[in-house]
């Protein structure tokens, strides 16, 4: 995609923001306070707020400035794509989507459409960065980037790091994704603003990539070291799933969780050795030990029980030993197909 030359620049732009996330918001917000020309806001609809992480209404935020705002279910439907080229955007910022924009609406605005993604790219391409940048405790960077045809590959309009660290919870890294947003919008505003267009190239031989995560991808294996499933703790924790277990039947989601180095205990992988009122509940792991700080059981009836409380007492085993669930199915499974030979004996009497 070729670059408008500087002098093609004006100085206030039309601009369009669509999105469905916190950081969605956060940028129209942004925008709003430097004064930009936003023209409309298209929002993803309700209905897709289960599938979506972190999902966030923008409707109220345009009313309250005045700007014009649409729902959709898909971005590059004929309907959506009407709705913006009716607004005439300079830049469409597509933000929080999970869709990739189609030929036709990346060709509308005249400047082009403008991505953003938490890492410091061409490190990080993908998905779920969030998540992988906890687990991984690597630091990122709110990059915000001309968009192609490809997966958060265009040139770098602006960058601004933060850091990740090995303690840090998927929300604490959302909270400082959210600030070098700011910070980064902050230095490039004002400078789009007076005119000023140069996106540079991201080094594709550098590029490094994050696939797909899913619910799924939370449950805990307790043959891991403690070090592993406190990384999985951290990165799945709110604002996303949460890492989950199972004990006698009911699902556990660990929301927060300490390793433990200095206490001379050695145990099960999995079992609970130790409960303490304000630590949580103490598991044996593959190799080493982790507090259980925060569970929540989301099979409860009522109030959902703290760590050390209710279904975590010392010496219950977390998770499922396959051979033996298989060995109970197998004989759950003779006992019915004998009870229906009697029935099926019956009938014939």
């Amino acid at each position: 995609m070729s670059q408008p030359p500087v002098e093609a620049v004006p100085t206030c732009p039309r601009m369009v923001v669509a999105g469905a996330v916190v950081s969605t918001r956060r940028i129209v917000q942004r925008l709003l306070r430097h004064g930009c020309s936003v023209v409309g806001v298209l929002g993803l609809e309700s209905a897709a707020a289960p599938r979506t992480s972190a999902y966030c209404r923008l409707d109220d935020l345009a009313r309250e400035a005045g700007v014009p705002y649409a729902d959709f279910h898909n971005v590059n439907d004929p309907e959506s794509v009407d709705i913006v080229r009716r607004w005439k955007p300079d830049l469409l910022f597509a933000v929080g989507l999970s869709q990739l924009l189609g030929d036709e609406l990346l060709g509308l605005p005249r400047l082009g459409c403008v991505g953003f993604h938490p890492t410091w790219l061409p490190e990080g391409r993908g998905r779920a960065p969030v998540a992988w940048l906890t687990m991984e405790a690597r630091s990122g960077a709110a990059s915000f980037f001309l968009m192609d045809q490809g997966m958060d590959t265009g040139p770098i309009l602006v960058q601004e790091p933060y850091y990740v660290g090995p303690s840090d919870y998927a929300g604490d890294v959302v909270a400082r994704q959210m600030a070098a947003i700011d910070r980064a919008l902050d230095r490039w505003l004002p400078q789009l603003l007076s005119g000023h267009w140069d996106p540079v190239a991201q080094d594709d031989a550098q590029a490094t990539y994050y696939g797909r995560r899913a619910p799924e991808d939370g449950l805990i294996d307790w043959s891991w070291p403690a070090e592993r499933i406190h990384a999985l703790i951290r990165a799945a924790s709110r604002p996303h799933p949460g890492a989950y277990t199972y004990l006698k039947g009911h699902k556990l989601i660990v929301w927060r969780a300490e390793p433990e180095h200095a206490l001379p205990w050695s145990g099960v992988a999995g079992r609970v050795l130790l409960t303490d009122a304000e630590r949580g509940a103490l598991v044996q792991t593959g190799d080493g030990l982790l507090w259980l700080a925060e569970v929540e059981d989301v099979d409860a009836d009522g109030p959902a029980p703290s760590a050390g409380a209710g279904l975590l007492r010392v010496g219950t085993r977390l998770g499922y030993a396959p051979q033996d669930e298989i060995q109970r199915l197998r004989r759950q499974v003779t006992q019915l197909q004998a009870r229906l030979a009697r029935i099926e004996e019956s009938w014939g009497d």
